[in-house]
């Protein structure tokens, strides 16, 4: 479920386009009309917006806001107004070129394989391709060592049967096998790999239920008890991107706000990629969890235009 707002009557991409040139002329630029432009376009209004732009003028939408914009607010807009398949390569590349490769890097790539639809998958692998002249695959087999390559290249290789079937006996044997493998704490087993790297969202669920009725424990507490090292917490992430994105994404939140400093990266790319496709749940999870009001939480952390297009993102006015 979208935050997102788009306005009853939309201009046209042409008005738009002439209403983002106006923005960007003088000696300031106008964010807030930037914001209410871009800020207020689902990603199809945004497409047509960058290709009318292209047309108009001699260069492309985000070099002009690129130039006209700085700090986390331009990421922010620039990450919105690139295609979804094309934001989700990029933010795969920048993770897997980033120096240090931690969960808070990692996770970016169990995000785009476990809580997206196997055609977005699929569009972003052939973005990553088309942007970066080799396929994601290689890229991570290239910047991960194992066992972490193994089980972030079955994901994204992974291209997962999209209908609501569940076979409980399959359910319950699958749990057994991923019993079997947490309680030798081999989670790099063949086994591990291929249940999470290949069965369909539903169908991991009922495992992940019958793990939980026939073994005492949710199945991510168990890994979590195996240690505390990367691969125990990437299989959490790959368990909760599964089942309960929602819980993941409000997870990330409240680590993205809380302590000293805020990481912007993280905050920007959750609610970004999120606002249209499950923010709203998000938001319910955050309420859920840490008894608080998301949105607060947001206007209490960031400043400025960067605050503004966040919370217009997550249905706000400005």
């Amino acid at each position: 479920m979208s935050t997102r707002r788009v306005p009853d009557n939309v201009p046209t991409p042409a008005e738009d386009c002439q209403s983002l040139e106006e923005a960007f002329k003088g000696w300031g630029t106008d964010e807030k009309k930037i914001i209410r432009v871009l800020g207020c376009r689902n990603a199809s209004q945004r497409r047509k917006i960058r290709d009318t732009y292209q047309q108009r003028n001699t260069k492309s939408l985000i070099d002009s806001l690129h130039s006209e914009l700085s700090g986390d607010f331009r990421k922010a807009v620039i990450l919105w107004t690139y295609d979804p398949p094309e934001r989700d390569a990029k933010l795969a590349n920048e993770a897997l070129k980033s120096r240090k490769k931690g969960i808070n890097q990692l996770q970016v790539i169990v995000e785009i394989a476990c809580a997206s639809s196997p055609h977005h998958l699929m569009a972003v692998r052939q973005a990553y391709c088309s942007l970066f002249d080799c396929s994601l695959e290689e890229e991570i087999t290239a910047n991960v060592s194992l066992p972490l390559r193994k089980i972030l290249v079955g994901l994204v290789s992974s291209y997962r049967y999209d209908k609501e079937v569940e076979d409980l006996n399959v359910a319950s044997l699958e749990a057994a096998k991923l019993h079997d493998a947490i309680k030798a704490k081999q989670l790099d087993q063949d086994n591990v790999m291929w249940i999470l790297c290949t069965r369909n969202v539903c169908q991991l669920k009922a495992t992940f239920e019958c793990y939980r009725n026939n073994y005492g424990n949710p199945i991510d507490q168990d890994i979590k008890n195996c240690g505390k090292g990367i691969l125990e917490s990437i299989l959490k992430v790959v368990i909760w991107c599964i089942d309960s994105p929602e819980k993941h994404f409000a997870e990330v939140i409240r680590g993205a706000i809380i302590g000293l400093g805020t990481d912007e990266d993280s905050l920007t790319r959750v609610i970004v990629t999120r606002a249209e496709i499950d923010m709203m749940k998000v938001r319910g999870e955050y309420f859920n969890t840490y008894k608080s009001s998301l949105d607060k939480a947001v206007v209490g952390d960031t400043s400025g235009d960067y605050r503004d297009f966040l919370m217009t993102l997550l249905g706000d006015k400005i």
